[in-house]
């Protein structure tokens, strides 16, 4: 059994939800600081077993004499990705599937707007016109097919609303360990032109993978050449996952009808990039209405890893070298 003695803890808690972290980490030690506190956490750091924070690990935690385990609270945590981490032997865990529902329903707003032509029915809206012309030509997403690349929470929860409205699932990410029951084909990365294949099929093409040395420009022109013309490219992962110079041309020229997205490789978005002003794109600020529930649930999975921890059980949520990300790193 692994025990834990002190664990530093940087995020932000209060009240109940500060309550049940010190109640799940008991007897340890559990030991709140600012994450801006930096002789503090380096102070703790010398004696932690386990660390929570509410941003990425830092050299500190590589050179920490006692950590095991680091859970970083968010749902990406490519910063924290460092190899040297997994070297040291860290275990590193995120608080990803903490708003799952939620980013597969923003998936599918950004799907409909791009699908119903929100751009243009804002605009006659404003102009008091009735119709546009060639409007009932459009079709919605029933019977259309949708690529999810990337089955994590995000990518299940995606898949699943699709099934729901009529959609033909298809998936693409590592080898799975048993079916999703909402996706209809799957596509294992690694076989040839596996993800070409995907995106040739697709009329939606959804990411929400992590974003990895392996992912950085996954979706770059070679790609966007496989995609329909009519077809969609919805960003739910991380900015980077797309060569944006790439996706710009490919929408200026009509390799693809849209984009909609939420996450760019430079944020906030400047304010001179082009992609501002393309009228098939629809842009969110990296923003999702929040859970409810979404830090009772970041509590669930700490709770559950807290128990693995201490049974020496695989965590969930926990980073692999093969999830290692050193493209435009940060120290």
């Amino acid at each position: 059994m692994a025990e834990i003695s002190t664990v530093l803890a940087t995020v932000p808690y209060q009240g109940a939800h500060l309550e049940r972290l010190i109640r799940e980490f008991s007897p340890a030690n559990l030991v709140q600081v600012p994450r801006d506190d930096a002789e503090r956490v380096s102070e703790l750091l010398r004696s932690a077993d386990v660390a929570v924070i509410a941003g990425p690990i830092d050299q500190r935690f590589i050179d920490a004499p006692r950590l095991r385990w680091v859970h970083c609270d968010a749902a990406g945590i490519e910063s924290s990705a460092w190899p040297e981490a997994f070297e040291r032997g860290l275990m590193l865990t995120a608080s990803a599937g903490r708003s799952a529902p939620v980013l597969a329903e923003h998936t599918l707003f950004l799907a409909l707007s791009l699908i119903y032509d929100a751009h243009a029915l804002h605009d006659a809206q404003r102009a008091h016109q009735w119709g546009l012309p060639g409007y009932s030509e459009r079709r919605g997403l029933y019977g259309k097919t949708i690529g999810v690349v990337g089955l994590g929470a995000t990518g299940r929860a995606v898949a699943g609303l699709a099934s729901v409205m009529g959609m033909r699932v298809l998936g693409y990410g590592h080898a799975l360990r048993e079916p999703v029951p909402a996706v209809d084909e799957y596509f294992t990365a690694g076989e040839p032109e596996a993800l070409e294949r995907l995106l040739e099929s697709s009329d939606v093409v959804v990411l929400a993978c992590r974003l990895t040395d392996e992912t950085y420009h996954l979706i770059g022109a070679e790609q966007l050449r496989r995609f329909k013309p009519s077809a969609y490219l919805i960003n739910m992962a991380r900015g980077a996952v797309i060569d944006e110079p790439a996706l710009i041309q490919a929408l200026r020229t009509g390799l693809l009808a849209g984009a909609g997205l939420d996450t760019f490789e430079k944020e906030p978005l400047p304010a001179d990039s082009p992609l501002w002003d393309l009228p098939n794109v629809v842009i969110t600020p990296h923003a999702t209405p929040e859970m409810p529930d979404m830090i009772d649930n970041c509590l669930n999975i700490i709770a559950e890893n807290v128990r693995r921890f201490r049974s020496d059980q695989p965590l969930i949520n926990a980073l692999s070298p093969s999830d290692a990300y050193t493209v435009n790193r940060v120290h």
